[in-house]
């Protein structure tokens, strides 16, 4: 075995979205980073859909770049259409969504890796974990090369021991045409972490010369195109490439209705929407004995929430059709995401499935569909930094952890990354709470709670919504970024001079009457809304005008959730002892003393959020740790 001869502060492994964002915050902090992966050219890949954001995945984007992260300015740089979700329901719901050149955001990413100060990129695969004394100190590669490090992100995907099911035909592989990761995951075992298995699936890609437009419903992006990135004056966006318009233009056949597919204004373009027929669920019940999920071959759970095209027939037998999206993969190629449609059924089915789709009459298949079963491990095993809680300075992030989709890996990506500088740089670790951000609920829900299946983030998981918009993701988090060193200043000072101007608005509309009534009294009339107020509009960016509008209209539901979250800090605050055997505690249920006993919370906050705890339960714990703290004085 050869020693690589420069030691590492940070070992990434795995450059997927996780491993990507972890290995730029941590160079960018300023520690010595290896990012390995299997094959250098797939950095960044977009192995799904090429598409950013959505329903809470946009709010999780908006915070990875408030931190200083760089998907969402890769997503800007790359974006061939940029929609705002659900501007029709209140401004908590708000959502940006992007799709993605998906060949352009890959290489992109690969470059900005590549240009990275303290940030060395090496192929190879990781097939053992390096651990001295219950730390993580390094790992081995298949070429016998292994490598020091003072700490391991581990991102690895789907990778781990990955099998792909095309009907009853199964390839080794974390994806289609790659490489399965053999090995870690009895690594990973031997150092004494529980591993399951996940599945999760993909549908065809089609070609476009195969798709009848004229049967299809429109989706174009929206303008003024909603950015994903807080500081829009250090990009470069699609729109001001004047040649962009021109080359989708260009690549776009006579089969298009005339205008269609160009949408002209920012060089965005068109997405459509179609449905299944009849036919579909015919073919899917005729067949079902060949899905290798209804077959009983793929033994992982899979997503409730983006489920096979077999298990929405299956679930919902009554429903005469399903929507399906047809998103273009990038300006430069052909290639369409047939979203909504993912299955793992032969090839030959697929064929008659996708020709059963309105519009796909003709549709020719260049890729099939496939599902892919891998190992992760169950996150009730990490602390709230992702670290492992048996194996110091090891981290995990991405699906390994159980999550699912680009943006949930990014997210879990870069916490990893920082906490994993931090902890070289000597440094408090950072974990944010469900008040302050997405991602707090994300990585709390994980650690705390677990999963049963591919967890996927929604607006509903999150208590104070209202609080976490995507619009205020600067506001929360610019300061943390910056404090911890990821987030430029000039970035930084650009948040302080927004909220400066909202604050200086909101006090100027306080202080003026409208017949002798506050604003407060004139909004609780319902007669004007804010725009119809005495705003110097044309002084103010528009960002500046949207934030202290939402500010002043839910400004009595904004108190009340503070109020609500002070309250429950109090129980975060209140540490539990590492030293505490649950065992002991007299009138604590059994179940009570088991999830406890095996989670090990740090606060009573966590405590209280651990399925099967009761109130009862955490007021014996809380008499019985400040009793405990007491004697040991």
């Amino acid at each position: 075995m050869y020693q690589y001869p420069k030691k590492y502060d940070v070992i990434v492994v795995g450059a997927g979205h996780a491993g990507i964002e972890a290995a730029l915050a941590a160079a960018r902090i300023g520690c010595e980073t290896l990012l390995l992966t299997m094959n250098l050219d797939t950095i960044g890949q977009m192995s799904c859909n090429p598409a950013v954001g959505g329903i809470a995945k946009g709010h999780l984007v908006r915070e990875i770049d408030a931190l200083g992260g760089e998907m969402g300015k890769n997503t800007d740089m790359t974006g061939i259409q940029f929609r705002m979700l659900n501007i029709k329901k209140g401004p908590s719901v708000w959502a940006p969504r992007a799709q993605c050149d998906k060949k352009a955001y890959q290489f992109r990413l690969k470059q900005v890796c590549e240009r990275q100060p303290r940030l060395d990129l090496k192929q190879a695969q990781t097939i053992n974990l390096i651990t001295d004394r219950g730390c993580a100190v390094g790992v081995l590669t298949n070429y016998g090369i292994s490598f020091v490090g003072k700490t391991v992100v581990l991102t690895t995907g789907t990778f781990l021991h990955g099998l792909i099911h095309v009907g009853i035909n199964q390839t080794p592989g974390g994806r289609s045409g790659e490489y399965s990761a053999i090995g870690l995951s009895k690594s990973l075992s031997e150092i004494g972490l529980e591993l399951a298995r996940f599945k999760t699936g993909t549908p065809p890609r089609i070609l476009k010369r195969g798709i009848d437009f004229y049967k299809l419903e429109i989706q174009q992006g929206d303008h003024p195109i909603p950015w994903f990135s807080f500081w829009k004056d250090d990009l470069f966006h699609v729109e001001h490439n004047s040649h962009n318009a021109d080359r989708i233009k260009k690549n776009s056949p006579s089969v298009y209705p005339p205008d269609s597919m160009l949408d002209r204004v920012g060089g965005q373009i068109d997405c459509y929407l179609t449905h299944t027929t009849e036919r579909t669920r015919k073919i899917i019940i005729e067949n079902l004995h060949k899905s290798p999920l209804y077959a009983g071959i793929i033994k992982g759970t899979g997503p409730r929430y983006c489920p096979s095209v077999e298990d929405k027939i299956v679930r919902f037998r009554d429903k005469e059709q399903h929507q399906i999206f047809l998103e273009p993969e990038g300006i430069t190629t052909d290639e369409f995401y047939v979203n909504g449609l993912s299955t793992s059924l032969p090839f030959e089915v697929q064929v008659e499935l996708i020709r059963s789709v309105v519009g796909c009459e003709k549709a020719e298949i260049t890729r099939p569909g496939y599902a892919v079963e891998y190992d992760y491990v169950p996150p009730t095993q990490l602390l709230p930094t992702l670290e492992t809680k048996i194996c110091r300075n090891l981290f995990l992030a991405g699906q390994i952890n159980g999550t699912s989709g680009y943006e949930e890996a990014a997210a879990q990506g870069i916490i990893a990354g920082i906490n994993a500088a931090l902890r070289v740089q000597g440094k408090p670790e950072l974990v944010l709470g469900r008040d302050q951000a997405y991602i707090g609920v994300l990585i709390d829900d994980l650690t705390t709670k677990g999963t049963s299946e591919p967890y996927r983030v929604f607006t509903s998981r999150a208590e104070y919504r209202l609080l976490l918009r995507q619009d205020n993701a600067d506001e929360r988090l610019a300061p943390i970024g910056y404090k911890v060193g990821l987030l430029p200043e000039k970035n930084y000072r650009k948040t302080e001079e927004k909220y400066r101007q909202v604050a200086e608005e909101i006090n100027r509309l306080k202080q003026t009457r409208w017949a002798g009534l506050t604003l407060e009294q004139v909004l609780r009339r319902n007669e004007v809304t804010y725009l119809d107020l005495p705003l110097i509009e044309e002084n103010l960016p528009s960002e500046v005008i949207q934030s202290v509008e939402i500010t002043v209209k839910y400004a009595g539901y904004l108190e009340r959730q503070a109020k609500e979250i002070n309250r429950l800090r109090e129980l975060e605050q209140r540490t539990i002892p590492e030293w505490i055997d649950y065992a002991t505690i007299p009138g604590l249920r059994t179940e009570a003393k088991q999830k406890l006993q095996s989670l090990r919370p740090q606060t009573l906050g966590q405590a209280a959020r651990i399925s099967g705890v009761t109130p009862a339960d955490l007021s014996l714990l809380l008499i019985w740790t400040q009793r405990s703290l007491t004697k040991n004085r």
